[in-house]
């Protein structure tokens, strides 16, 4: 006699939804940036030249009068991120886990990806600050502190740096820091080889992005991004992006289908405030 278990039998398992749908990028501009979620098109900033001081003389007991001119600088909010899907309503009824709950978040985290690569893209582009690595660029371990205090001293000595400084670089990069890390000092490298990198070099937060970040490409109304083969130096909070109200997500009734219309969307400007781009470097590997 022998017995058998039909294939229903077992108990089954589902893990989270979005396990297999994609391994997800660290975001990092809001890291980065000030942000401002209020609800205006157009952020204005005007600043008037630098004065000037005069030493004289305690004699003289005079002075002179000289112009100052103010110039407007202003962020607009001028592009629309949006992803959207059509959910059909057996997938939500018949499925075993919320397929629905779970594309509103894989849609909310693809515009949140596109938002965060275009301001990186945008800082790197409108940064008046240049920096050229040595050949070998970060990968070169014996380049990283070369690097690193070369780009430090492009930022010190002005108020703002007290924010904290930021180095973004991408994955292909990491195995110069990681050398480097655990070869300089002793507690550093005794952490960097328990630890793998450490997030802080010279007092620098390092933040890695997936390759394909930095790119030379038209991101929605910005045509002139050409940024393939650099990376991103600076002072934290001396650009700003505007998302108006964030990110928002809406669902509707469809005609001639069952289920709902899904769209995750947000409104996006970005700028780096003229008095203060020298504080944003762009970084051209060699």
């Amino acid at each position: 006699m022998s017995n058998t278990i039909a294939t229903q039998f077992y108990r089954e398992k589902y893990l989270k939804s979005t396990l297999a749908i994609a391994l997800r990028n660290g975001l990092v501009a809001e890291k980065i940036c000030s942000v401002d979620r209020s609800d205006a098109k157009i952020i204005k900033a005007p600043y008037q030249t630098a004065p000037t001081t005069t030493v004289q003389a305690l004699t003289t007991s005079t002075y002179n009068i000289s112009d100052y001119t103010t110039t407007n600088d202003t962020l607009t909010v001028v592009e629309m991120f949006y992803s959207a899907n059509h959910i059909p309503d057996f997938e939500e009824v018949l499925g075993e886990f919320n397929i629905f709950a779970a594309r509103v978040d894989d849609l909310t985290y693809s515009v949140m990806a596109s938002i965060d690569k275009y301001v990186i893209n945008v800082m790197c582009e409108d940064g008046t600050g240049a920096y050229t690595t040595p050949a070998g660029g970060f990968t070169t371990a014996a380049n990283i502190n070369v690097i690193m205090s070369n780009l430090i001293s492009k930022v010190q000595g002005f108020n703002e740096t007290y924010a904290g400084m930021y180095l973004v670089i991408e994955n292909t990069d990491v195995p110069g820091f990681v050398q480097a890390q655990a070869t300089n000092g002793f507690n550093f490298a005794d952490a960097a080889l328990r630890n793998g990198m450490v997030g802080n070099y010279m007092g620098v937060d390092i933040f890695v992005v997936r390759t394909g970040t930095f790119v030379t490409a038209t991101i929605g109304t910005r045509t002139d991004l050409a940024n393939d083969g650099h990376r991103l130096f600076g002072v934290k909070n001396t650009c700003t992006y505007a998302a108006p109200r964030g990110i928002r997500m809406e669902e509707k009734m469809v005609t001639g289908k069952t289920g709902k219309e899904v769209v995750v969307f947000g409104y996006i400007g970005a700028a780096v405030w003229a008095p203060k781009a020298t504080l944003t470097v762009d970084i051209t590997l060699a």
